[in-house]
């Protein structure tokens, strides 16, 4: 984003968003709905080198995401081993495992997208982006490597949903702007298709 209303897509996920993958897999392992926080809460007790799970398009030569081969990987998992589940110790390592996956692959893509776009600043924005693993080593890395990128994450309060993301990009967008009451929702409308 050069300013308000003027964005370029650096990369963007090919089928599932992370929180998709964290939803799917939690509800793999019978657990609730929405799976990141549930997940989350479990891996803190995990060690998560405990699975070797796959960092999907980790090494891609592009910025976009990938988490269908992540979750399919936790599926095979959950067939070879059906008792994980119901371990708590082999479940909160898988949790783990899983959670460092999605962590490495999201924090190894925006690096790369900082880095080939000379960003000066970087946002953690997004359901996910109150994944604490995620907040923490995102943080790390960028202070190690890319120390003269500002990182700014979010509070978590407003780290639930994008809500605030849409409510932001209205406010700046008042040439569109009308009554609620008049508006067409459409879910699949890209960031540049809003602007």
């Amino acid at each position: 984003m050069k300013r308000i209303g003027d964005y370029k897509i650096l990369g963007a996920t090919r089928d599932d968003a992370a929180g998709e993958a964290f939803d799917k897999v939690a509800k793999m392992l019978g657990l609730a709905y929405p799976g990141g926080p549930v997940i989350s809460e479990l891996a803190k007790e995990g060690n998560s080198e405990a699975y070797a799970l796959p960092r999907p398009m980790i090494g891609s030569k592009d910025s976009d995401f990938s988490f269908s081969g992540l979750k399919t990987a936790v599926l095979y998992l959950l067939k070879k081993e059906p008792d994980i589940a119901k371990n708590k110790k082999k479940l909160a390592d898988l949790c783990a495992s899983f959670e460092q996956a999605v962590a490495d692959v999201i924090i190894a893509k925006t690096l790369k997208a900082a880095r080939l776009s000379k960003a000066k600043t970087v946002a953690l924005s997004g359901g996910v982006s109150a994944n604490t693993r995620l907040r923490k080593q995102l943080q790390e890395t960028f202070k190690r490597e890319l120390p003269h990128v500002t990182v700014l994450i979010p509070e978590k309060n407003l780290t639930t949903d994008n809500a605030v993301m849409i409510a932001i990009s209205a406010f700046f967008n008042k040439k569109t702007a009308r009554s609620w009451k008049k508006l067409d929702a459409n879910a699949n409308l890209t960031i540049e298709e809003t602007s």
